[in-house]
């Protein structure tokens, strides 16, 4: 299988678990490394748009920054979507991402259903 990418963080063991699970099957993803070449508003919106998930949904949970920004306190989700697009260390990693959709692939497991 092809067409697999994955918003990777190589720091973070989730991230390094999914892409080494997805190996294991024998699916070489493309990396995107995300941190790095931080995708703008309209790659995060179509990210969304294929998950079915709000931007609240991709905001990272007990992130430093997003707390700072006031993104836990009811923030609009343009906002997080605003937010994410500037800083993409508030985007929950790692998503998997094919032809059939996307997910936050925690547990790693979840990757199975966009398989």
């Amino acid at each position: 299988m092809s067409g697999v990418t994955v918003w990777h963080n190589p720091g973070c063991g989730s991230s390094t678990n999914a892409v080494e699970y997805l190996r294991a099957k024998g699916i070489e993803p493309e990396i995107y490394l995300y941190l790095k070449e931080k995708p703008g508003k309209a790659q995060i919106a179509a990210l969304l748009k294929q998950s079915g998930m709000k931007p609240s949904t991709l905001l990272r949970p007990n992130e430093k920054k997003a707390e700072e920004l006031g993104l836990y306190a009811g923030a609009s989700e343009d906002a997080i979507l605003e937010a994410m697009s500037i800083h993409s260390k508030l985007i929950q990693r790692p998503v998997v991402i094919t032809a059939k959709g996307a997910v936050i692939a925690r547990p790693k497991t979840r990757i199975e259903e966009i398989l």
